[in-house]
């Protein structure tokens, strides 16, 4: 199988090396040919333009730096649409709009050619370390299909839907990722300021109950099976002690802007005489508010969880 990558920047070169080192017969190109010459050095060949590329290759693997990109070298003049063959695959695994991938998906099954969206999470380190995951979104058989190729890129390929979905799923990781920090400044300004050594207070909240688990691992019993009763940490326990933590944060004059918005619905759901449910409750507001009922089977979580 002969296999094309487009895109030779932080996160393709990783990824494009790794597919050689699978033994994959390699066309690469980038806007700078001296991107490539690593990949040159170890047996990959250069294609000097896009449509060159996919006319090439079987499959083809994007990673640029955004829509706009995609789109232009997708289905832009010169592009990947003119080029490559019916029965051929692209995987793009460029952190994308899901609208822009359906609408450009939809040219390509128009000619025959699958396509589907695959970004990736893991940076730089990960795509040289091949510690990454991979979320894919498209016609299932592909993905079934080209799984051992995507296997040399990622060590958790991971099939989340129809097209789309691949970058539905890495932007609410992404958003979920960017907003954690904020709290966890929030968190860490309010301890500094009130005298506590910032290393002692890091590892301190590291070997907590959040910081010994991963994060999410968390929400899969109450929250992912809209089960709060019986609790874990019952709401109004937890309430007491979001109060004393905004207590503190009022006396040293720290800010709390994130914490402030969290503290409204908690104070909202207490409101409503859930006081006695598990303390993630709260969370039901915002399934309220965006009109989403989120509920998934107990042993389809349970078996998701032992998956790793």
């Amino acid at each position: 199988m002969k296999i094309g990558f487009i895109g030779l920047g932080t996160m393709g070169t990783g990824m494009a090396a790794n597919l050689r080192k699978a033994g994959h017969d390699l066309v690469v190109h980038d806007l700078r040919k001296e991107s490539a010459q690593p990949l040159l050095e170890v047996g990959a060949t250069w294609a000097a333009t896009v449509a060159e590329l996919g006319q090439a290759v079987d499959v083809v693997f994007t990673s640029l730096p955004g829509p706009k990109e995609m789109q232009a070298i997708g289905v832009g003049e010169g592009g990947l649409l003119g080029a490559m063959r019916p029965g051929s695959v692209w995987f793009d695994l460029t952190t994308n709009s899901p609208t822009m991938v359906r609408d450009v998906s939809e040219q390509f099954r128009e000619k025959g050619i699958g396509m589907l969206d695959a970004p990736v999470s893991g940076g730089p380190s990960g795509t040289r370390s091949g510690k990454l995951a991979i979320y894919i979104g498209g016609d299932r058989e592909l993905f079934d299909a080209y799984k051992p190729v995507l296997d040399a890129i990622g060590d958790r390929v991971i099939y989340v839907g129809a097209v789309g979905a691949g970058s539905t799923a890495k932007l609410v990781h992404n958003l979920i990722s960017l907003v954690m920090r904020m709290t966890i400044a929030e968190g860490m300004s309010l301890g500094v300021k009130a005298g506590l050594d910032p290393l002692e207070l890091w590892n301190a909240v590291r070997q907590g109950a959040i910081g010994r688990s991963r994060t999410l691992d968390l929400v899969a019993e109450q929250y992912l099976q809209s089960s709060y009763d019986p609790p874990h940490f019952a709401l109004r326990l937890a309430y007491k002690d979001f109060k004393l933590a905004q207590d503190l944060a009022r006396e040293f004059d720290v800010p709390m802007k994130h914490a402030d918005a969290a503290f409204e619905d908690y104070t909202a759901a207490l409101e409503r005489g859930w006081g006695e449910l598990d303390s993630r409750s709260p969370m039901m507001l915002q399934n309220e508010r965006a009109g989403v009922t989120i509920k998934a089977a107990a042993e389809d979580v349970k078996r998701t969880l032992a998956q790793g």
